[in-house]
């Protein structure tokens, strides 16, 4: 396959060691890869390459990702998007499958995770943590904490407010990794 036909990919991801490590591993596989640690360069990476896939992280430089899904979608109606992030939740995940993406991933994922939920053709949330069963309390906090973040659009003094919490004691519950069931 030439260079011209490989199957572009754009990496959408703020922590810059991740993004220059994916975007070599998925350019030694063949992809035409491209990345991006700002919106607005992913945006004019986009318009310009027309990407098959995206690789967007659910929360860049402190803002959600899942704002770029729809302009993402404008300019490749086709493309895929897989959102990956460090802290996955239900409703985070409902919210990006409902915006548009294709699948949900949760961080750490190795290059081979990646590109099978890329090519998968049903929703696969990848996440042990999200398995089927009943929740604990922790677990049900931390979803509900989850799904009032995204409701105030990632801002966290609103947040606090809404939960009527200390905004410390929401920033080091937001700080831990998602509680497991």
């Amino acid at each position: 396959m030439s260079p011209q036909d490989a199957p572009h990919i754009l990496v959408i991801d703020d922590d810059p060691a991740f993004n220059r490590v994916l975007t070599r591993a998925l350019g030694q596989r063949g992809f035409a890869v491209f990345g991006a640690q700002e919106p607005e360069t992913a945006l004019s990476l986009a318009r310009e390459h027309e990407p098959e896939y995206v690789i967007l992280d659910l929360n860049i430089a402190g803002s959600s990702g899942l704002r770029l899904i729809a302009p993402l979608l404008a300019v490749n109606p086709d493309c895929r998007i897989l959102v990956l992030t460090g802290y996955a939740s239900i409703a985070t995940t409902v919210d990006a499958i409902k915006l548009g993406a294709t699948q949900y991933l949760a961080k750490p994922a190795d290059v081979d995770a990646i590109l099978k939920a890329l090519n998968a053709t049903d929703v696969v949330i990848a996440d042990d943590e999200m398995a089927a069963g009943p929740m604990s309390v922790d677990r049900l906090e931390w979803e509900h904490i989850q799904r009032v973040l995204a409701e105030n659009e990632g801002n966290i003094s609103a947040t606090a407010r809404a939960l009527k919490m200390h905004r410390r004691t929401l920033q080091r519950k937001l700080a831990k990794r998602p509680v497991k069931e």
